[in-house]
């Protein structure tokens, strides 16, 4: 397993999607507004930089891991403990980053408040039934990586209850709605644009980062 493996793909998407936002972002009102006087530009570039450190601190932890097993054999049983402290504080981290382009881009979509909200009351219906079967069958802790720290994960079948009974990957389809939510709660495009990179990003992760190691990790197929 190399650290990098299969990340030149990993580096394009962030080439092509650093474009494409550069372009899309001064037209219409995705730049529209501020917050505590600090105008929306700052807040969708520091929320797509959080979002990006997240998912590039999870592969190098990952990777190094999986790999020689580094972070356990440098700090014993509570390299995992620190792993997952560095993990949950940029996963905040995120979904609070796209609060705050929301707070401050928002009523700037040309739509009705009432009917986007309709929408997120919707999405919220699997989202939450997600995070259910997190809880009930999968585990935080296996959600967050733990497979890559404890041996004993391998011995282990993928998870085939509650919502993965219907949808093999459900936390990347219906767990990153929440960060949909402050677009529509606040009618922000800035907020929306940034969602929809992050649900596009994180499929970018699984099939160059988690394919690849639960591969390795479980000895089968993926898809």
């Amino acid at each position: 397993m190399k650290i990098l493996e299969k990340q030149q793909y990993h580096l394009l998407f962030l080439i092509i999607f650093s474009v494409l936002f550069s372009f899309i972002l001064p037209y219409g009102s995705f730049l529209q507004g501020n917050l505590f006087g600090i105008p929306t530009l700052f807040w969708v570039i520091l929320s797509l930089a959080i979002n990006v450190s997240h998912q590039v601190y999870v592969l190098i932890c990952w990777r190094i891991q999986l790999k020689s097993e580094w972070i356990t054999r440098k700090f014993g049983k509570m390299g995992y403990n620190l792993y997952i402290i560095g993990f949950f504080i940029l996963f905040f981290a995120r979904i609070i980053s796209i609060v705050l382009v929301g707070i401050s881009n928002q009523n700037t979509l040309d739509f009705s408040i009432k009917i986007l909200r309709i929408i997120a009351i919707i999405l919220s219906i699997p989202m939450f039934y997600l995070f259910y079967s997190v809880l009930r069958y999968f585990g935080i802790q296996r959600a967050a990586g733990a497979d890559h720290f404890d041996p004993s994960y391998n011995s282990k079948l993928l998870e085939s209850r509650g919502m993965y009974r219907y949808f093999k990957n459900g936390m990347y389809i219906f767990g990153l709605l929440i960060l949909w939510m402050p677009g529509l709660i606040f009618a922000s495009g800035s907020a929306l644009l940034i969602a929809l990179f992050n649900h596009i990003y994180i499929w970018v992760h699984y099939y160059t980062v988690e394919v690849p190691d639960m591969q390795k990790i479980y000895g089968v197929q993926v898809e």
